[in-house]
């Protein structure tokens, strides 16, 4: 596949897996600076382009899998574009929530707390969205 493509690949399903708006904020809010549209492209083409892309997996599941891993690890920015993503494939809070919870066994309940916390920010920020 050539690069192009797989960029534009990316770019499309970036923009469907958190929603044309957001998309555009980020775009005009992060990614204006040159080193930060450097980590776009790769991210487009790699990220988006080549994993998301990839059969064997639902967009639903992938997502779930990146809130999991988000919050596992305590990446709270990147929580917040995944909640995101996961309510955008169908997710409802509660089972966010759910799925968040289930982690306070595995991982501590600080990290599921600082989770929790983004998650009602997150959800908060879409329902004004409408």
């Amino acid at each position: 596949m050539a690069e192009d493509n797989r960029r534009a690949r990316g770019q499309a399903m970036r923009r469907k897996l958190m929603g044309e708006e957001y998309a555009k904020k980020l775009d005009a809010n992060v990614y204006q600076d040159p080193i930060m549209q450097k980590f776009a492209e790769v991210t487009q083409e790699c990220v988006f382009g080549s994993l998301w892309t990839r059969e064997g997996l639902d967009l639903k599941t992938r997502s779930l899998i990146c809130v999991i891993s988000d919050a596992a690890t305590g990446r709270t920015p990147e929580l917040v574009l995944h909640l995101r993503f996961a309510r955008n494939q169908g997710w409802t809070e509660d089972e966010l929530a759910e799925a968040l919870l289930h982690l306070a066994g595995y991982v501590g309940a600080p990290l599921v707390r600082e989770a929790m916390l983004t998650a009602t920010e997150v959800f908060k920020e879409m329902r004004a969205e409408g």
